[in-house]
């Protein structure tokens, strides 16, 4: 009822040609999309190192075909992956499916790229994570094909764009943040400050700490970074925030709503329930007329930041 809900405030608010059929979208999810097996795989890129961050996930540092330089056209933008792997859809057919990852490397790197993935449990559908996760050094690839530059309420730059820059994330959200944050702070003409709100369930799943630690320290007067836990056996030790998020958390970790006068901007990436309770939910419109996903439709401004008091304009949800 919730998505039918937003969706009709949608189309009060949107042009019917941005929405491109009367038919309701459904909520982004995070499973991989599955199309028939048959289809061309994109290009290959070679594993060349990996390493694990949490007892279940990993660092995977992939080399790009000889001749290319950068993994996107633009060094300065954010880059994104579709990652094609032969599998089985739900019912057990056999199928490519395809999920969506951004590099937590600087797009700038030269020659290669790191990708921070989970490796869930495989099943019909999935098993996207297990699969790249399961690669070895050396002579093991990934296929995988570079998607369209994100636009960001109109624009896909980050670099001098923002002067407080606000990301939220819960788990493995943290990735396409995290590369946010490295082209802001790699700038030397960006003064933006970032603040980074880092939820998770409990201190082990806390994925780059050291790595997070070092940007807080190395860029003490751009950079910080506020850790939550949500579990339920938190040690009475520990010195972060708790939680899934509240006004208090916002207000903490957060750069203040400035009233849309685009100086400001909060990004929130993580499960779809993570992103529900933040921002509202993500949604997508009617399905491509090649059967591939809709796209993304943000949606009304929902959730805590509503609440804090943001404006639309001053939030993107992934």
């Amino acid at each position: 009822m919730r998505v039918q809900s937003a969706y009709r405030l949608l189309t009060t608010l949107l042009p019917t040609a941005t929405l491109a059929a009367r038919t309701p979208p459904s909520c982004a999810s995070s499973s991989a999309a599955a199309t028939p097996r048959g289809s061309i795989m994109p290009p290959s890129y070679t594993l060349a190192q990996k390493w694990q961050v949490s007892p279940n996930s990993w660092v995977l540092r992939f080399q790009l075909p000889e001749g290319e330089e950068h993994l996107g056209p633009d060094p300065t933008l954010p880059t994104c992956i579709a990652v094609h792997h032969n599998g089985t859809d739900e019912s057990g057919s056999p199928a490519v499916l395809k999920k969506s990852y951004s590099p937590i490397s600087h797009p700038s790197r030269e020659g290669e790229f790191d990708l921070l993935v989970k490796s869930y449990e495989p099943r019909h559908g999935g098993g996207v994570g297990a699969h790249i996760c399961s690669v070895e050094p050396g002579d093991g690839s990934i296929s995988a094909k570079l998607k369209a530059k994100r636009m960001m309420h109109g624009s896909p730059t980050v670099s001098r764009r923002w002067k407080r820059v606000g990301l939220v994330a819960g788990g493995t959200g943290l990735a396409p943040l995290l590369q946010i944050a490295r082209i802001v702070l790699a700038d030397p003409d960006d003064e933006a400050k970032v603040q980074l709100l880092f939820v998770n369930r409990r201190a082990e799943d806390i994925l780059m700490k050291d790595e997070l630690d070092r940007m807080a320290e190395e860029h003490s007067d751009r950079f910080s970074v506020t850790y939550s836990l949500t579990g339920s056996d938190v040690p009475e030790s520990w010195s972060g925030e708790r939680g899934r998020g509240d006004l208090d958390i916002v207000k903490k970790a957060l750069p203040p709503p400035a009233g849309g006068d685009g100086s400001t901007m909060v990004l929130v990436c993580g499960m779809d329930g993570f992103v529900d309770t933040w921002g509202g939910p993500v949604c997508r419109g009617p399905p491509k007329t090649d059967g591939s996903k809709g796209p993304k439709i943000q949606g009304p401004l929902l959730g805590l930041l509503k609440e804090a008091g943001y404006d639309e304009s001053e939030v993107f949800k992934y």
